[in-house]
């Protein structure tokens, strides 16, 4: 029997989101019913100034429900908006619609992960940079499109690409970040710290309630002290509970003035615990006027060694003693269906109170008491069948506390819950209602949707078969639809029936869901409502060890499991440097926050707003007359109707249609991998991405590298020279019997080491012993001084005390090999020797390349000086084609440190200086120009930033005067650096060298500025030759051909020609008999192309 009316209108609805995003697959699905011809669906999107054709189908069946996938190339266009037209045509019957929707390009999800989140000196950071799009598929973008802070040709493979880059040895302490630009031009920033440090060797803990309440009397404390591989700390524990007071008085009545604290001490259990119950009527929690926290900062000392740490914690005091609240409740009830509500009650802190009454209270209706469950929960269910009201209100109770005020205490507060429901309109009283989950769905299930209806006659008309739609979308995007049929010759028009929705990935993190359907009477009966779900990814990932513990040097195998042909990332890092310095786990929660629409909301999107359709469409606000009587229209604001259902989702529709007008192959790969040489505990966890499931990510896994023997060193990052410091070794035992052992320090020419105690040949140690040796060590030699201790399990027979000594089968011996950084104090001048320089530019240096490729280091004077060669060097070989691979690198290596140490001297202005703003120098005029070139210079070769080069630049051209000359600035330690730069003019023709060299252009108002000065100063015959030099090479550069003559031919004038030239002019630096020859040959060599002015330069 068909379940058509005989009558029966046609009707059609065109739903899609109404924020559409580019390089997306979207869904637009199509509802047609009652038809009684064929016709053309037709809908196209007016986009970048085209009709792109979304769906054009010729429909033969008389019912249709289908769901059509689309996607749009990336926009040009600056508006968003754009408009969408739906058109159905046949013989009898024609409708078209036209509405705007949003259209964004897609941004691609970009996150940094660094190897550890915190370096020393000299370290090298590893970094990952991972795309994917909003499916968390990998994205490759071009790799023009990703310029990365220092890579500006990074090519993704699988949405993935892992680089690093050196730190030098004296860097910039303090944080840096790794910044990756999208192809939208937007950046991403991932954070790191570089610190001198010393990891820590435990962990101290405070774990104290996070919220106390007013009325509490008493709270618990308590400190404890673990080793990183697990083992509890022993030493003496110190700890103060204060509450500050809000406005603290002066420092003139000290410590008592700022706070109200109690203390205490003593000595940790053998768990490496100590708790204290402390009593709160000290700290008045009642009175105002203080903090409302409880700050306690504990402090353990360990035995032996004296290595203390401190933890610190605090409560928060609230005058909340519990707090009602509703959820997951709609904001408007349905005449006719059951209203369900749930109200959680809890405490101060948060947590849930199980088996407590609560009273809930209906405007206009009794008082019903519920008793909350286990999490403390509470559901209710409303009758609304009898309800009349426009809006209702329902207010949830616990207890109630008389109020009383007094501006000196506070008073305890039972906060209420309130919940304001809006009726909701059908003009048949027919509604549609999904019941709401208060849980989270779990992913890789099923979960029963159950939805009450309730039909009227007014709305179904003659109707035995109803055809519901349902549509579930996430992240913004339709995901599913499907039907459901209610046969009403069996099932009643009031009551309910299931929906089955799969719980997967897709889904996540929010799924909305759509219950409609369309009745004869022209009217949309619909609800929605959404669903949390568990943050999840359809790329299962899991990653394991095959042992939870390993021997250090050890192997064990890394096992990880993922979709097949997914690319895997691995993560480990020493739980002691998250301990130095934690940060923001990978996580499910953290990819998931990338998303730019998690659920849509509201048809507002940043300035753009989707208008509705033509108010002519609408029945107009007038007043009407009636047997004489004026009617004048009320709108009922508390009311609401289908239109807020369906209003996320852009819905084109017609009643009544209108007559024409005219990883890998396998998926579970493993690796063997070594086990650090450390005693510690790892943290690992993996992700991987697949082109055909996406991104995956492992749950953090953890490995304890112990062994039950074994020695520990206690020594400081740094120390000078000369300086004397205690080097501590710690010998534990965990071993389940005693045994006897001796403890050595490896002698080294290195430094001078005497045991601070009778040294003796061997010690005992039992069960959970442990024993400290120390030495009083003064280095002799600056840097990395290697120090190695070594203890050994004698087989000995002589007993510790009354227990038998006993040797253990492995793991008898332990050597610990640390490195400690001996500095210097001071700077120490560096010595200048003095050499010939043949006519061949490079000469025999040539047979000696190594020798001047050198890392940069010292001052800012001893760096620069370092630095430039390299520059030199690379340029030459280049162009001479004899640059091997392994020379470039090195030389870049020196050139990327050089360049990192040198900003540790750059001043805020923008200038340099030999020790950088530390110190109160003044910027130096001749030190911020060579690095102005040598920064230029060094550009083809390795990153420079930019913003280096233009603020020197700008901090010059404040210097100059209005002669278009350079006032000096700054001193310099070594002034032979500068060789004959020793006076304005001489100083300007270097400066201008540098900003012709980076390069300027002539025209440009400092450099034509300074070539004023020059040539003003240019025929003085009291310039000195190293002055005329460099002007003469200043004016080749600037293409100023009559001025450089006329300097290179009085060069040659003064030259003594002795069958070479050389200048006997008296040298303000013993470099300038070195730099004039170079000076001119530039001259000289800019204008010929083999230069024949040859020169030895003697000193």
């Amino acid at each position: 029997r068909s379940f058509l009316p005989s009558k029966a209108r046609q009707q059609y609805m065109v739903l899609l989101p109404f924020l559409i995003h580019t390089d997306s697959p979207e869904k637009v699905c199509v509802q047609l019913t009652h038809l009684n011809e064929s016709v053309t669906l037709s809908a196209t999107l007016e986009y970048q100034g085209e009709n792109r054709s979304l769906i054009d189908d010729v429909v033969s069946e008389k019912d249709v429900f289908t769901c059509i996938p689309f996607s749009l190339p990336k926009s040009n266009s600056t508006s968003p908006v754009t408009f969408i037209t739906v058109m159905v045509k046949g013989v009898t019957l024609q409708f078209r619609s036209r509405k705007s929707v949003l259209v964004k390009n897609s941004e691609s999800l970009v996150f940094v992960q660094t190897d550890k989140p915190i370096y020393k000196p000299g370290q090298t950071v590893l970094f990952r940079i991972v795309s994917l799009d909003k499916d968390f598929r990998p994205l490759n973008e071009d790799p023009k499109r990703n310029r990365l802070y220092q890579w500006t040709k990074a090519e993704l493979k699988r949405g993935l690409i892992q680089l690093s880059f050196s730190l030098t040895s004296e860097p910039m302490q303090g944080t840096y970040a790794v910044v990756a630009q999208k192809a939208s031009g937007k950046t991403v920033w991932h954070r790191f710290s570089v610190e001198e440090y010393v990891l820590p060797k435990f962990e101290v803990t405070v774990k104290m309630p996070k919220v106390i309440t007013i009325l509490d009397k008493k709270l618990t404390v308590t400190v404890c002290g673990l080793y990183t591989f697990g083992k509890p700390v022993p030493g003496l524990v110190s700890f103060r509970v204060c509450r500050k007071f809000e406005h603290a008085a002066t420092t003139c009545y000290g410590e008592e003035a700022r706070a109200v604290c109690d203390e205490f001490s003593g000595q940790v259990n053998n768990y490496g615990c100590i708790s204290e119950t402390v009593k709160t009527k000290l700290f008045q929690l009642k009175r105002s006027g203080y903090e409302n926290k409880l700050h306690v900062e504990a402090k353990i000392k360990e035995e032996e060694t004296g290595v203390e740490l401190t933890g610190t914690s605090f409560s928060e005091i609230t005058t909340t003693i519990s707090k009602i609240t509703f959820e997951q409740s709609d904001s408007h009830y349905k005449p006719g269906i059951p209203f369900f509500g749930q109200v959680k009650l809890v405490d101060g802190s948060g947590a849930p109170i199980a088996n407590e009454v609560v009273r809930i209270s209906f405007q206009g209706g009794q008082t019903t008491n519920y008793t909350t469950d286990e999490e403390g929960r509470a559901r209710f269910a409303l009758n609304t069948s009898t309800m009349y009201f426009d809006s209702v209100a329902i207010r949830a109770t616990h207890k109630v506390y008389p109020y009383c005020y007094d501006r000196s205490w506070v008073v305890p507060y039972y906060e209420e819950g309130y919940l304001h429901l809006k009726r909701f309109y059908s003009p048949s009283k027919s509604f549609l209602k999904i019941e709401p989950k208060a849980e989270t769905l779990t992913c890789g299930s099923s979960t029963e949707v159950r939805v009450h209806y309730i039909f009227t006659p007014e709305a179904i008309g003659e109707q035995k078969k109803i055809v519901l739609y349902y549509l579930v979308m996430a992240k913004g995007i339709i995901k599913q639809a499907g039907t459901h049929i209610l046969d009403l010759d069996q099932e009643s028009a009031n009551g309910v029936f299931l929906l089955q929705l799969p719980v997967q990935a897709d889904i996540a993190p929010v799924a909305q869901v759509l219950v409609y359907t369309t009745a004869p009477s022209r009217e949309v009966i619909a609800d929605t409502t959404k669903f949390n779900v568990e943050k999840c990814f359809k790329n299962k990932v899991a990653l394991n060890f095959s042992a939870s513990e390993g021997l250090p040097s050890s192997d064990v195998h890394l096992l990880f499991r993922a979709s097949p042909n997914s690319l895997c990332a691995v993560r480990a890092v020493d739980k002691s440097v998250l301990l130095m310095k934690s940060e923001a786990d990978l996580s499910p929660s953290s990819v998931y926050s990338l998303l730019p629409v998690k659920e849509l909301r509201d048809y507002n999107y940043g300035p753009d707003t989707v208008s509705e359709e033509p108010l002519e469409n609408c029945i107009p606000l007038k007043k009407i007359v009636v047997d004489g009587i004026t009617y004048s229209p009320v709108v009922e604001v508390n009311e609401e109707d289908t239109y807020s259902i369906l209003k996320l989702i852009s819905f084109i529709s017609s009643h009544s249609a209108i007559q024409p007008q005219g990883l890998y192959a396998t998926a579970r790969p493993w690796a063997n991998v070594t086990i650090p040489d450390t005693i510690t505990e790892w943290k690992a966890n993996a992700f991987c991405t697949s082109a055909d499931t996406g991104f995956g990510l492992s749950p953090t896994v953890s490995l304890r590298a112990f062994q039950p023997f074994f020695v520990e060193l206690t020594l400081p990052y740094s120390v000078v020279r000369g300086e004397s410091f205690t080097l501590k070794a710690t010998v534990f035992n965990y071993l389940a019997a005693c045994i006897r052992v001796s403890v050595t320090l490896a002698q080294s020419t290195h430094f001078l080491a005497t045991p601070v105690e009778k040294e003796e040949e061997s010690h005992c140690l039992c069960e959970n012993g442990r024993k400290t040796v120390a030495w009083l060590v003064t280095p002799k030699s600056l840097g990395q001084v290697e120090f190695s201790v070594s203890t050994e399990a004698l087989q000995n027979q002589q007993p510790c005390g009354n227990a038998i000594v006993e040797t253990p089968e492995k793991g008898r011996k332990d050597t610990v090999i640390r490195q400690l950084l001996v500095e210097v104090c001071g700077l120490h001048f560096l010595g200048l020797a003095y050499f010939s320089v043949q006519g061949d530019i490079m000469g025999t240096a040539m047979q000696n390349l190594h020798q001047l490729l050198q890392m940069p280091f010292g001052c800012g004077e001893q760096n620069m000086v370092l630095f430039a060669p390299n520059i030199y060097v690379l340029d030459y070989l280049n162009k001479t084609e004899q640059l091997s691979e392994e020379v470039k690198s090195k030389a870049i290596g020196y050139l990327v440190s050089g360049y990192q140490r040198q900003l540790n001297y750059k001043h805020p202005d923008g200038s340099y200086s030999t020790f950088g703003p530390r110190y109160g120098q003044l910027g130096n005029t001749w030190l911020t120009a060579f690095v102005l070139k040598s920064f230029a210079q060094a550009r083809p070769h390795i990153f420079i930033d930019e913003k280096h080069i233009q603020d020197a630049l700008a901090w010059l051209s404040y210097k100059q005067k209005e002669n278009g000359c350079f006032r000096s600035s700054g001193t310099l330690l070594n002034n032979a650096m500068k060789g004959g730069v020793d006076n304005e003019i001489s100083l300007t023709a270097y400066i201008t060298i540098a900003l012709l060299e980076i390069p300027l252009p002539v025209t440009h108002s400092v450099v034509r500025n300074a070539l004023f000065c020059l040539e003003t100063a240019a025929d003085k015959k009291e310039n000195h030759v190293y002055t005329k030099a460099l002007m003469a090479y200043a004016f080749a550069l600037a293409g100023k051909e009559e001025k450089r003559k006329a300097l290179l031919g009085s060069l040659e004038k003064e030259a003594v020609k002795k069958g070479e030239c050389s200048w006997k002019h008296q040298a303000p630096s013993p470099l300038v008999p070195l730099l004039l020859p170079h000076q001119a040959l530039l001259s000289k060599g800019l204008a010929m192309a083999t230069p024949s002015f040859q020169c030895t330069c003697s000193a």
